[in-house]
């Protein structure tokens, strides 16, 4: 109730004070109707007093009147009211004036010394009410301003905000160093030596608002240079996040496995987004000491390079100072470099440049630089904005080569497997099969020479050594069969089908020959699915699709078992996918508990 109260009263004061203490006076007519109602009333009031009192001369009375036209009015007509009042005075006390003579030069000094007192004091107040007003001014501007997010409009309405709190024809806030002229005073507002912006407002001011004005010019250079502080800070972080957003798109692609064609033309590109500038290029060295432009980019409407341009790395330029030196390099001016490398700069109408080197291993493999046609040198820290794609590039090339590599080695390693399989089929047909079919033959021989049991015996050798031989034929088909090699994929296919313990549906449109290495990864994956379903699926069909075209070989193997397979636990299943991998494929398993089990096999057949 207490806090209520006081922020009544002091809501009322500051009011009153607005109403009384103003730059400009109210109207003068207004000021003699005031004069003239207080004095009727203080002459009531004395009359009044008189009868209780008629020895008292109740001068004191007159003198409300006047201090407060002197608080509302200024001096002059505070001294016009004084008289006035100083006759009603006499007037009242007309019967003994040689008496009142003395108490009314006394009435009209203090009425002259209370218009002076008032008036200073009304000149402190104003000037302290007006100081407020200023303050409160400065940090409205200073809210209204720094939070904004278009800054040329708020710097308008900022001025017409000025204009308004100080009475002011215009006023207007520019953040650049603007000059007068004869009707608009330039202000310029300064942050040390330097212009942060300009105050213009109307050249004929008078004396007392250029003093307002001037009183407001430390608040608003603060203002000003705040601002430019906040643009900068801005204008760091728009370009950070840029930046950033840039650097993302471009490892996103690096951990995506991307080539790193696409690589080049996404960096180089989201580069030029990143910093701004109209000129991008990623230069490779190849063995013969020549740049050779991976990827580009220009502005749509300027000439550009193109991929695969080659130069020589002689001259002044950034591509042969990277390869020598392997560190990052800059030229502030290319119209004073020399060498074919500056001269197609030129003809771009590049300016200035800064390059880092993309490091794979320790080796210098490309440069990766950026060309602004602006006169006048990037600015510093361009290197190391440079410096992070080019990074991203050399990840990039660098997993390319490992999965190269890795995948060179895996079909190395297959290819050796496969090659000794078909070396330990041979042994077995040409060498250990030979020798048990020519023993049979011997046997067989001897037996017709012989009678009784010896025959007898005989006959159960030859059996045995057929037996021995049947087994030996089925081994060397489990490591390469042999009618894989006379008759193809197709064939293959259909011989595993037709050896299946679960009946197999079958629909293959392989009617030519593929090359080796994928016939035999395709036939162990139909082998090994095939296993699979009759040992752990319980099954009762399966279903087997193959097709190739001049691209690639599909095939699709599903059965209506009990599903769950996964290519981890040791399964098997993943020495499948290893092996169509190894010759560029991919194997993928649906196998859904409940719901059977379907692998998907693709191999491209130029890959």
């Amino acid at each position: 109730m207490g806090a209520a109260t006081a922020t009544r009263w002091q809501t009322l004061y500051r009011r009153f004070l607005a109403l009384v203490v103003r730059p400009t006076a109210p109207p003068i007519w207004l000021g003699v109707l005031v004069g003239a109602g207080f004095i009727a009333v203080e002459w009531v009031l004395v009359v009044q007093l008189k009868r209780v009192a008629p020895e008292n001369a109740f001068g004191a009375v007159f003198l409300l009147g006047v201090l407060v036209v002197s608080a509302g009015w200024g001096f002059g007509l505070a001294v016009a009211t004084s008289l006035a009042s100083a006759a009603v005075y006499v007037y009242i006390h007309s019967e003994g004036a040689d008496s009142f003579v003395p108490a009314v030069l006394v009435f009209l000094s203090l009425a002259l010394l209370a218009n002076v007192l008032v008036g200073q004091a009304r000149l402190r107040a104003l000037e302290a009410e007006q100081r407020r007003l200023e303050a409160d001014l400065s940090a409205e501007l200073a809210r209204s301003t720094l939070r904004a997010e278009d800054l040329n409009a708020a710097l308008e309405a900022a001025g017409r905000r000025i204009a308004d709190a100080l009475d002011l024809p215009f006023a207007v806030l520019d953040p650049s160093d603007v000059p007068g002229d004869d009707e608009r005073a330039a202000i310029a507002l300064r942050d040390g030596g330097d212009v942060v912006g300009t105050l213009v407002v109307p050249s004929d001011l008078p004396a007392a608002a250029r003093r307002r004005v001037e009183r407001m010019v430390p608040s608003l250079e603060a203002l000003m240079a705040a601002t430019r502080d906040r643009q900068e800070i801005t204008g760091e972080v728009t370009a950070l996040a840029t930046q950033q957003a840039a650097l993302r798109a471009v490892a996103t692609l690096v951990a995506r496995g991307a080539e790193p064609s696409e690589v080049y033309r996404v960096a180089v590109a989201e580069l030029a987004r990143g910093l701004g500038v109209e000129h991008v290029t990623l230069v490779g060295y190849d063995e013969d000491g020549v740049g050779v432009v991976l990827a580009t980019r220009d502005s749509p409407d300027r000439a550009a390079m193109t991929v695969g341009e080659r130069f020589p790395l002689d001259g002044h330029s950034l591509s042969a100072q990277i390869v020598h030196t392997g560190a990052p390099a800059r030229i502030d001016d290319y119209s004073t470099a020399q060498g074919p490398i500056a001269d197609r700069m030129r003809g771009l109408n590049v300016c200035s440049g800064v390059g880092a080197p993309v490091l794979v291993d320790g080796a210098v493999r490309a440069a990766l630089m950026v060309g602004s046609i602006v006169a006048q040198p990037l600015p510093t820290g361009t290197e190391d904005r440079v410096s992070d794609f080019a990074d991203l590039i050399a990840t990039a090339i660098y997993n390319a080569e490992n999965r190269a590599a890795l995948k060179a080695s895996r079909a190395r390693v297959v290819a050796a497997a496969d090659e000794a399989r078909r070396g330990f089929e041979r042994d077995l047909h040409d060498g250990a099969q030979q020798r048990i079919v020519s023993l049979g033959l011997q046997l067989r021989a001897l037996e017709a020479s012989e009678h009784g049991s010896t025959r007898e015996g005989i006959d159960r050798a030859v059996a045995d050594l057929m037996e021995i031989h049947e087994h030996l034929q089925e081994i060397s088909r489990g490591i390469h069969p042999a009618i894989l090699s006379r008759g193809g994929l197709g064939p293959a296919i259909k011989t595993l089908a037709r050896r299946s313990a679960v009946p197999v549906v079958l629909d293959a449109d392989v009617d030519r020959r593929l090359p080796e290495s994928i016939e035999v990864a395709a036939y162990y994956v139909v082998a090994e699915a095939l296993t699979n379903t009759a040992k752990h699926a319980q099954a009762s069909e399966v279903q087997l699709r193959a097709s190739s075209d001049d691209a690639e070989l599909r095939m699709t193997i599903s059965d209506d078992g009990v599903g769950g397979a996964t290519t981890g636990g040791g399964s098997g299943l993943i020495g499948l996918k290893d092996r169509v991998e190894a010759v560029s494929g991919r194997l993928e398993i649906v196998s859904a508990a409940g719901a059977g089990t379907t692998l998907n096999v693709t191999i491209p057949l130029n890959g």
